[in-house]
């Protein structure tokens, strides 16, 4: 750390010493990429100090490829139009290409079918303003034009955009009605962790309770809604409160999952104000067969309230 730079925040070390800039830092001290004195820079603000030693592990600033077109991946198609389209991803799908994986993902598939989405966004994700984890499945809106992105991601910064999912639990949740509102940050254990954290990103998740269930556990089904979104936001929050999501590996511990070889977290709806019309557009997906299979096992408890 030179000592030109001592008490610099960490987003604008990196941006002074690999030339790339502030947002771009940020981003890779989102990713985990950024480590200070061999621990991972838990937020952009932190301010490091002279004699630190500061890594990227990936360089910022590098030119990314575009992805390449494989027709081979899946896309289903919820709806679409010039502007937007809207998908059901399927678990075990990765949305866009990251570090370790060059292809095989829905932006792959993406531009098979719309080449034009190369255009569109950041280079090595087109057209994609949001995001689900790799074993989530659900609803995802993807820019087809520049004008759709500005105006979808400016909808997401402001937290305009409806997403609401539906996951099971384990342990009675007994508010049938709350919000959990904790900053959520990376691990600093772990980098491939998030965690709730003083010094986190403002996370809030408001949900509902559907159902308890007794056999073959004791589970809660419920519905969650982000006004936020954060890494891993839902699981870190659910698992905050004493209730992590059924069948995830990373947050529940060594729990049976059910059945399940993912986390059962569907985003069954998803609502915004369409780019080019303003007026709310609405969609739904169903449950995959795989959650279905897993609430068709259960036994719902009596009414308790």
């Amino acid at each position: 750390m030179p000592e030109a730079l001592d008490g610099e925040r960490v987003d604008r070390v990196v941006s002074m010493l690999t030339g790339c800039s502030r947002a771009e830092a940020s981003e890779s001290i989102d990713a985990g990429d950024v480590t200070v004195d061999g621990r991972v820079a838990s937020k952009s603000s932190l301010r490091v100090r002279v004699g630190q030693r500061v890594a990227v592990s990936d360089d910022p600033h590098k030119v990314q490829p575009l992805p390449e077109p494989d027709a081979s991946i899946p896309v289903e198609v919820v709806a679409a139009d010039e502007h937007i389209i809207v998908v059901n991803k399927p678990a075990g799908l990765v949305v866009h290409p990251g570090a370790g994986r060059a292809d095989g993902t829905l932006v792959n598939g993406l531009l098979a079918r719309w080449p034009e989405l190369a255009d569109v966004g950041e280079v090595h994700r087109p057209g994609i303003v949001h995001r689900l984890d790799k074993g989530t499945s659900g609803l995802m809106v993807v820019a087809r034009t520049q004008t759709a992105y500005h105006a979808l991601v400016d909808q997401l910064s402001v937290h305009e955009v409806e997403r609401n999912y539906e996951t099971l639990v384990w342990g009675w949740l007994d508010t049938p009605v709350g919000t959990i509102d904790a900053p959520i940050g990376r691990s600093r254990r772990n980098p491939l962790l998030m965690t709730v954290s003083a010094d986190g990103r403002p996370s809030r998740t408001h949900y509902e309770v559907v159902e308890r269930c007794l056999e073959p556990a004791l589970v809660t089904r419920m519905r969650c809604s982000l006004e936020t979104g954060r890494t891993h936001q839902i699981r870190v929050h659910l698992r905050s409160i004493g209730h992590p999501v059924v069948g995830d590996d990373l947050y529940s511990g060594q729990r049976p999952a059910l059945g399940l070889a993912r986390p059962f977290l569907h985003a069954f709806r998803l609502a915004f104000a369409h780019p080019a019309t303003d007026e709310t557009v609405s969609f739904t997906a169903e449950l995959p067969s795989d959650l279905v299979a897993v609430l068709d096992r259960l036994e719902p408890a009596p009414d308790l309230s």
